[in-house]
């Protein structure tokens, strides 16, 4: 058994005490952001950080009103003064799994350099370069993957960017159904994990991952996963998007990974079951999302992943993600790599 593989099934039980902890934090992080009073978020990630930070800028937005915007670290590190006519009182905000990666660091330097810029840090790590430079440092230590590929990490950072956009934005039902989608992980896992394993038990050379709203930069996320994890070409794109060019490449040899959640009535549950039987007719294998049972997704996809009780959209990304995390592993399992140590790859970039 792999470490990745221990530490994606390891990711509710971390998902539990991050609920917990940003929570008990909650007067800290809500009086740190009052008193900055920031006009704007920017959110500054690397990789999966900054998949995670394209969420959660959607979620600012939507969540809260709040006018909030995602770079990569590394792109801000080598033109960051093309960017500093929309930085001025912004508040940046970086989720980081060791609050050591260069870019992130460095790019955070760089725009404290010319003018006070606050930094709230959330990272896996105690006390770390990152942390060091904050002027709030939110830490999620039982949240650290020791393997190269995230997969604890990545759904750790995602809930807590999300508990704090419910926090802004006084969201209740989006903290409960965080905790309910938690509530249920372990249970969850262990109804699924077979049946993923069962439709992505052939030889797939390409995937593509689908998604919308909150969960696309999730859906990044998932396909950096199947890359790293399982060696092999993988993207995302909006649900629909994928007709809009990229479908020239789904065929017999694509496992399409899809988030179909949505209204189960009227024009858009129709162009969800249309755009499934699309990529069936190219011959693609696919596994399906959605939060509560649905039997036409059951009957066109190889398989469905149910919740089965209703979440919010952005919650249903925490369970969404462990789809191409298992698919990876299965992958990688039957070509023979070792998941914990990816060509060419480290934990995290120094340069």
């Amino acid at each position: 058994m792999s470490l990745t593989y221990r530490e994606t099934k390891q990711q509710y039980a971390a998902l539990r005490q991050t609920y917990d902890y940003i929570l008990g934090e909650r007067d800290r992080i809500e009086a740190f952001v009052k008193s900055v009073a920031p006009s704007s978020f920017t959110f500054l990630g690397c990789g999966s950080s900054y998949c995670l930070c394209e969420s959660a800028a959607f979620s600012f937005r939507l969540r809260a009103g709040l006018n909030a915007q995602a770079y990569a670290g590394g792109d801000i590190l080598l033109n960051g003064e093309r960017y500093r006519a929309a930085l001025p009182g912004t508040l940046l905000v970086a989720p980081s799994r060791s609050g050591s990666t260069t870019e992130i660091v460095e790019a955070v330097r760089l725009l404290r350099g010319a003018a006070h810029v606050p930094l709230l840090a959330i990272s896996c790590v105690a006390e770390s370069p990152l942390s060091a430079e904050a002027d709030l440092a939110l830490a999620l230590p039982w949240a650290f993957d020791a393997s190269v590929c995230q997969t604890r990490t990545v759904v750790n950072l995602y809930a807590a960017n999300l508990l704090i956009a419910a926090f802004l934005g006084g969201d209740k039902a989006l903290i409960a159904s965080l905790d309910a989608a938690i509530r249920d992980g372990e249970a969850f896992m262990a109804r699924v994990e077979a049946g993923i394993r069962r439709a992505a038990g052939f030889d797939w050379d390409h995937a593509v991952v689908l998604a919308d709203g909150e969960l696309k930069g999730l859906a990044g996320e998932g396909a950096i996963a199947l890359t790293e994890i399982a060696s092999v070409q993988a993207q995302s794109y909006h649900l629909l998007d994928v007709r809009h060019g990229p479908m020239v490449v789904v065929g017999p040899g694509t496992l399409v990974i899809a988030a179909v959640s949505g209204d189960s009535g009227g024009a858009g549950a129709q162009h969800r079951r249309n755009l499934l039987r699309d990529l069936k007719r190219r011959g693609a294998t696919v596994i399906v999302y959605a939060d509560e049972a649905d039997a036409d997704f059951e009957g066109i996809a190889d398989y469905a992943a149910f919740s089965g009780f209703a979440l919010d959209p952005a919650a249903q990304g925490i369970p969404f993600l462990f789809l191409s995390q298992i698919a990876a592993l299965c992958r990688a399992e039957r070509k023979g790599i070792d998941p914990d140590t990816p060509d060419g790859l480290v934990a995290w970039v120094a340069l």
